[in-house]
Parts: structure tokens; C-alpha cells; sequence
């Protein structure tokens, strides 16, 4: 009994040690993917910047939301030795909310320092309240730009939930509480009600781009029905100033701003490149998971899923969906 008793001790003695040792490599590896973070950038915005002036170059592409660390990127930029600023976009939009953040912070950069937009190949919706920050906008010929509205879109599943035989019963404090909730029919108070809300977002879209664009009643008419345009059609339409790329840009910022050309262009970065990194919250998860941290592990992988998604589009939106039926 007492070689079986002496037998289960040293196996539990070996099993904490080899645990501890676990523990300590997982922590190593963490220290390691922490060193790696920031040998490739650290924080946004907080890259080494060239040791006299320069260009920033601000790129912003895909779905627009709103984002904290992307606007306080920004808010260094505009305190940073550039003496200018190029924003490339490329995106169809996103939330209203989000890209209204957005051209708000690159507003507080263009007060500062000289700042022109690049369309590089789509500016719509909420990605052309983007491009509209600046006061100058060069596209390529073929780029898009526009589809000036608004959109809300909620599924209906109610017929599909009769067929079913499936019925959702609900007690609310008052008829448009939840609506709509695609669960029913959606009631005219409730069409009405969400028609008002689009109605004044689109509004405030109009009066933006007949502001910042200089349109009368009439040239707005013609570019604010919902459509693109190719940046060559863009000129004419009084959307886009300037056919070109980066380098009409700059030439433009030479002639116009007084700008050397020949100051290097440097890319800004908006935020931590340590979260653009999927298979590091990877290995942080799993590092987590092996020392008995599995909700923090789960809920690190399901930040990075959503990142990488970038589909959260609750509210309003500002985004280009172009048609795929006959």
C-alpha cells in the first residue's frame, strides 16, 4: 500500500511541475507575440516618424464603422510633424454613424495640414462622405463614386414562419416598440416612422454634399438619386476635381499648398497592426485556454472573428449594395 500511496505522490508532484512549466511557457510565448506587436508598430499612430517633414499617407478601405482608436490615430496625426496628408479610399460605405466619426476626425486633420483624397476604386455612400473630408478629390477614370442615400434593410420572415407553423408572441410597452421586428408584417405607423428616420439622414447627406461640393438645387438632383458614377463622370458632375493618382496628388499639393514634392510619403497607420493579426489572437487564446482562462480565450477569438468580419452594421447605413437580380 505504501509503494502505491509513494507511486501517486510522485505522479502528482510530476504532474504540478510539468503544469507550472506550462504555465511558464505559455507566459513566454505571450512575452514573445507582445515583442513581435511591437517590433512591427505598436499602437496606431504611433509609428517612428521620419526625422524631418513628410507626407502621411491615410488609407481607408472596406466597411466603415465607428472606431475610437481609428479617430484618436487621427487626432495625432493632425499634431504630427506631416506637413500633408494623402487619404486613399477604397470602400462602399458602412454605418452612417461610423462614417460620419470618420469624416469628422479627417476634418480636424484637413483644418491643420493640407489633405487630398485618392479614390482608388470606390467612394460610395458612406465612403464618399469620407472622400468629402478633403477639398480636393482626384479619382482614376474608372473609379466609382456617389450613391448619395440612405438605407435601412431588415429581413421579413413572417410569411416563411406561417408556413412553418411558427408563431412569435411578444408583449411591449407601446405598437412601434421593436419595429420593425421581421417577425410580422410591418405595420404603416411603423413604416412611417423608419421612412422619417431615413428621410432626415438623407437630408443631412444632401446638405453635406451640396455644402462641401458647392451644388446648387439642381446639379444636387442629378448625383443624389442612389447611383455611381466613373470618376470621369464624377468631374463633370462637379463629384470629383481631379482625375489622376498619388502623384497628381502630390503635384497638386506642390502647386496649390506649397508643399515640397519631394518630401518622402509616409504611411499612417490607423491602428495596431498587433490587431490586424489573426493568428496572434490565436496564439494568445490558446496560451489562456492552457492555463485555465477558456471564457477570456473564447472571447478573444470571437473579437478577432468580428474583425475580420467587420460586418457588425447595426443602425443606418451609408453603403453601397449594387443589385444581383435581373
Amino acid at each position: 500500500m505504501s509503494l502505491d500511496a509513494d507511486a501517486i505522490v510522485d505522479r502528482r508532484r510530476m504532474r504540478r511541475k510539468l503544469t507550472f512549466w506550462r504555465v511558464v511557457a505559455v507566459l513566454v510565448g505571450i512575452g514573445a507575440v507582445a515583442a513581435i506587436a511591437l517590433a512591427l508598430g505598436g499602437g496606431a499612430g504611433r509609428l517612428a516618424e521620419p526625422g524631418g517633414s513628410y507626407i502621411a499617407r491615410v488609407t481607408i478601405q472596406g466597411i466603415i464603422l465607428g472606431d475610437r482608436e481609428r479617430v484618436e490615430a487621427l487626432q495625432r496625426l493632425a499634431t504630427s510633424r506631416a506637413r500633408a496628408v494623402i487619404v486613399h479610399v477604397d470602400s462602399p460605405g458602412g454605418t452612417t454613424a461610423g462614417s460620419e466619426q470618420l469624416f469628422d476626425a479627417l476634418r480636424e486633420v484637413a483644418d491643420k495640414k493640407p489633405t487630398v483624397v485618392v479614390v482608388d476604386g470606390l467612394a460610395a455612400s458612406g465612403g464618399y462622405i469620407t472622400a468629402m473630408s478633403a477639398d480636393h478629390i482626384i479619382a482614376h477614370d474608372t473609379s466609382l463614386v456617389g450613391s448619395i442615400g440612405v438605407l435601412f434593410q431588415y429581413p421579413n420572415v413572417s410569411d416563411l414562419l406561417g408556413k412553418i407553423g411558427v408563431k412569435v408572441e411578444e408583449i411591449k410597452s407601446s405598437p412601434l416598440k421593436a419595429s420593425p421586428n421581421g417577425f410580422e408584417p410591418t405595420s404603416p405607423e411603423a413604416r412611417a416612422a423608419i421612412e422619417a428616420i431615413v428621410k432626415d439622414s438623407y437630408d443631412w447627406f444632401r446638405t453635406m454634399v451640396k455644402n462641401r461640393r458647392k451644388l446648387d438645387d439642381a446639379a444636387l438632383d442629378r448625383v443624389a438619386d442612389g447611383r455611381v458614377f466613373t470618376g470621369h463622370q464624377g468631374i463633370e458632375l462637379k463629384l470629383v476635381d481631379e482625375i489622376g493618382n498619388e502623384k497628381t496628388a502630390i503635384d497638386w499639393l506642390a502647386k496649390e499648398k506649397n508643399i515640397d514634392p519631394k518630401l518622402k510619403v509616409q504611411d499612417w497607420q490607423l491602428r495596431s497592426r498587433f490587431s490586424e493579426l489573426p493568428f496572434l489572437h490565436v496564439l494568445v487564446a490558446a496560451g489562456l485556454d492552457a492555463v485555465g482562462l477558456p471564457q477570456v480565450a473564447r472571447r478573444i477569438l470571437d473579437m478577432s472573428d468580428v474583425q475580420a468580419a467587420g460586418l457588425n452594421l447595426d443602425g443606418l447605413l451609408a453603403l453601397w449594395q449594387p443589385s444581383v437580380s435581373n
